[in-house]
Order: C-alpha cells, then sequence, then structure tokens
C-alpha cells in the first residue's frame, strides 16, 4: 500500500474508532445512558446490528480486513453492557437475599452482578466467534511483571485511598467505620476492575494495533474511558475526577500492552477503586 493510502486508512481508523467509542461508552453507557426508552433500546439493536454487518464485511476486504475485528469487539462490549443495564438480574439477587440496594452489602452484589454479566457475555462471544479468553488479555502473559507492577501499585493506592476519598468528599470516615466494609470493598473493586480492564483494555488494544499502532490503540481508549465516568456522583469536583482518570487509563492500557495480560491493570485498577468505594459508603 502507497505511504500516502495507508496514512488515509489510519487517519479514516482511528476516527472510525473513536466515533464508535463514544458511541457506545458514551451515549449508549449502561451507567449513565444519554437517550430515552425506547429511543435507546431501538438504538442499541441498531448499531449492534451495524458493527455486526460492518465486521463481516471488513473481513472479506483486504484493505479492511484488519479492522473487521475492532468493529465485533464494539459489536461485543455493546452487547455486553447493554445486557447488564436491561437486565434485572441484581434485583432479583437482592430481592432473594433480602438485601436493600443502599447497604455496602446491596452496592457490592449490585457491581458483582454487574461484572459478571459483563464478563461472562464478552468471554462468550469472543468464544463464539472463535477466539480465547488469551485474545482479550485473560492470560497469564509476564505474570511476574504485572504481578509486581500492579501489586506495588495497589499498595500505594490502597494507603492513599483515605486521602484520596477525603479529596473526592467523603466525611466521617473513620478507623471502625471502615473495618466492616473490607470484605464489601473487595467484591466491588475487583469486580469493577476485572470487567472495566477487559471491556476496555482486553477488547480493543490487541485488535486496534495493526490499524493504528500500540501506542494510538491505548490513547484513542482514553477519551471513551473517561467520558464513560461523567456523572459519577462520588466525587464533588467530576472535573478533577475526570482529569485524575487520564493517566490512569493510559497507564493501565500500557501495563497491559507491556505484560501481555490484565492482571496488572486489574491489580492497579482495583487500588484506585477504594476510595471511590469509600465514597459510597460513607455516604449511606
Amino acid at each position: 500500500m502507497k505511504p500516502m493510502k495507508k496514512q488515509g486508512k489510519k487517519i479514516a481508523a482511528l476516527l472510525s474508532f473513536s466515533v464508535a467509542g463514544l458511541l457506545v461508552f458514551v451515549v449508549f453507557s449502561h451507567m449513565r445512558p444519554m437517550l430515552p426508552d425506547p429511543i435507546d433500546l431501538i438504538g442499541r439493536i441498531f448499531l449492534a446490528a451495524v458493527f455486526l454487518a460492518a465486521s463481516l464485511a471488513m473481513r472479506r476486504s483486504d484493505r479492511w480486513k484488519d479492522c473487521g475485528s475492532v468493529s465485533f469487539a464494539f459489536f461485543v462490549a455493546l452487547v455486553a453492557i447493554s445486557i447488564d443495564l436491561y437486565l434485572p438480574s441484581s434485583a432479583w439477587l437482592r430481592a432473594g437475599l433480602h438485601v436493600p440496594l443502599f447497604t455496602p452489602l446491596g452496592i457490592a452484589l449490585d457491581k458483582l452482578d454487574s461484572s459478571l454479566i459483563i464478563i461472562l457475555t464478552v468471554l462468550i462471544l469472543t468464544r463464539l466467534a472463535g477466539g480465547s479468553p488469551g485474545s482479550v488479555f485473560v492470560k497469564r502473559g509476564n505474570w511476574r511483571k504485572g504481578l509486581v507492577v500492579g501489586g506495588i501499585a495497589f499498595l500505594v493506592t490502597m494507603v492513599g485511598s483515605y486521602f484520596m476519598a477525603q479529596l473526592f468528599g467523603a466525611t466521617n470516615l473513620s478507623l471502625t467505620r471502615i473495618i466492616p466494609w473490607i470484605p464489601w470493598i473487595a467484591v466491588f473493586i475487583f469486580g469493577n476492575a476485572f470487567n472495566e480492564e477487559l471491556l476496555f483494555r482486553g477488547l480493543f488494544l490487541d485488535k486496534m494495533k495493526p490499524a493504528v499502532g500500540p501506542v494510538l490503540a491505548n490513547l484513542v481508549l482514553i477519551l471513551p474511558f473517561v467520558l464513560h465516568h461523567t456523572g459519577v456522583t462520588y466525587t464533588n469536583d467530576t472535573l478533577m475526577f475526570l482529569g485524575y482518570l487520564i493517566p490512569l487509563a493510559f497507564f493501565w492500557g500500557r501495563i497491559t500492552q507491556k505484560t501481555d495480560s490484565i492482571l496488572g491493570s486489574v491489580l492497579f485498577h482495583a487500588g484506585t477503586d477504594i476510595s471511590v468505594v469509600l465514597v459510597l459508603f460513607a455516604d449511606l
């Protein structure tokens, strides 16, 4: 392919990935969807069909073949978060256990339910398409490096979580309040970290690399990830929180790429989520 055509294809792929990411993770977010019912549901079905059709078409094209897997990844992500949004399994679970939502256990169960839906949907659809868990970075990779980097980051962010929670607006935090929350904090942070790292880094980094290269593959995922958190209620300064996420998203992507696994990024991500859970629980 001629250099100019190759550069044009790269720019087109980059723009397409950016728009698709904003549509899936911001407009059709499973936490704060922008469209009202039934437009939201109709839009999700239509967009999922477009991604699936585009994936099949591009896989038959020599020029766009390497983008076909990216389109399918967006299809998988949209299906996963849509099932999470519309399937009331969390309410069924909490009703069966007689656990109110606005309690530490209720919030932990809600996050566990959401995480399991997303993780299982991604892994099942990946397998049905002929992929393996390893194709979405659910593998050992350089596990020693991932464990060391992720473990150190987890410990550092865990130590700083008390102060970060206060910066985000948490009040009335004390050791006597926090200790009983520890099991539910663990359920929340590891469930959320695993599902978000799989959904953003695991699904897309390797698939985008042939079209735009590893650096841009990581960068193009940052904006959808950050804006995915717009409107969160666990901070009194949303802009500060979103700015805080930008370098984190970059480092999580680089850790995944460097260790060939999401292990390190999941540990790092989980550590940063402790402060978020402290804010949520402190306000109950």
